[in-house]
């Protein structure tokens, strides 16, 4: 069955270093703004921050049914909804986790992310395993959902394969770090994903200072539906965006790159 419309809340929000503190604000988040919605995505990294740069977060690593997937599954059946978040998840070494999309609820899934952040002076995989090369694709609500987290989305290989396996909307959750010419990379690459595949991109970030925060949602011919500001680590802002197929379809029949494509 096609269904007309995907109803996304974003909610910015910066987590801690304290597991229990995030599991709380997780619950709290998701049953002020679940209402009415369809998908729920919280930020990268929202079972516990990174901590300062280079740290190890091994300690926090967790497995798919421990406390945070667990809270995160909660919160999507009191809302009667989906909800999306990141996580470390336990790895083949102990020493080097995933960093992991946790989704629950009406739909189920999970995403280790492929492209770890080894740029602008960062080295995630000193600290952590790469996820297999397997886009992840999942239907939300009768939507076909390819599922990135933050550095991914520098690599347009990994949207354009999510879109060719039936994507329709591109959910992005991140913790982009704030610096020079960032929120402009962020603002750029999230708006060229959604045009050069003609599909939603849905991003949620975590907030000021020391990320970029701005989460946002840009509909298939690169118009932004909605965006956040900069925030602040203690004042979660949320957006709420609706993914329409009838722009979907708009968009893919007057600019059908995707059918033009020449391999």
């Amino acid at each position: 069955m096609t269904v007309p419309t995907l109803r996304l809340t974003l909610v910015q929000a910066a987590s801690a270093l304290e597991p229990a503190a995030n599991r709380a604000a997780l619950a709290e988040l998701a049953a002020a703004h679940a209402a009415g919605s369809d998908l729920v995505v919280l930020p990268e990294a929202f079972a516990r921050d990174f901590g300062e740069a280079g740290s190890d977060v091994s300690p926090f690593a967790e497995p798919l049914d421990g406390p945070f997937a667990t809270a995160v599954a909660a919160a999507a059946a009191a809302g009667d909804t989906a909800v999306l978040a990141g996580m470390f998840e336990q790895g083949p070494t102990p020493e080097r986790p995933y960093n992991t999309l946790v989704l629950r609820g009406s739909a189920e899934a999970s995403y280790r992310k492929v492209h770890l952040y080894d740029s602008f002076g960062y080295r995630e995989s000193d600290r952590l395993t790469a996820g297999p090369v397997e886009p992840v694709v999942v239907e939300v609500a009768g939507w076909q959902v390819g599922l990135m987290t933050c550095y991914d989305l520098r690599f347009p290989e990994l949207a354009r394969a999510l879109v060719d396996r039936g994507a329709e909307v591109i959910v992005v959750p991140a913790a982009w770090v704030a610096g020079p010419r960032k929120v402009h990379h962020w603002r750029t690459l999230l708006t060229a994903r959604a045009i050069e595949n003609t599909v939603y991109v849905a991003a949620v970030g975590q907030p000021a200072p020391r990320y970029c925060g701005h989460s946002m949602v840009v509909d298939p011919f690169g118009e932004v539906v909605a965006e956040a500001g900069p925030g602040a680590p203690d004042a979660p802002e949320v957006i709420r965006a609706t993914a329409e197929r009838s722009v979907l379809d708009e968009a893919r029949r007057v600019n059908p790159s995707l059918l033009n494509r020449r391999l």
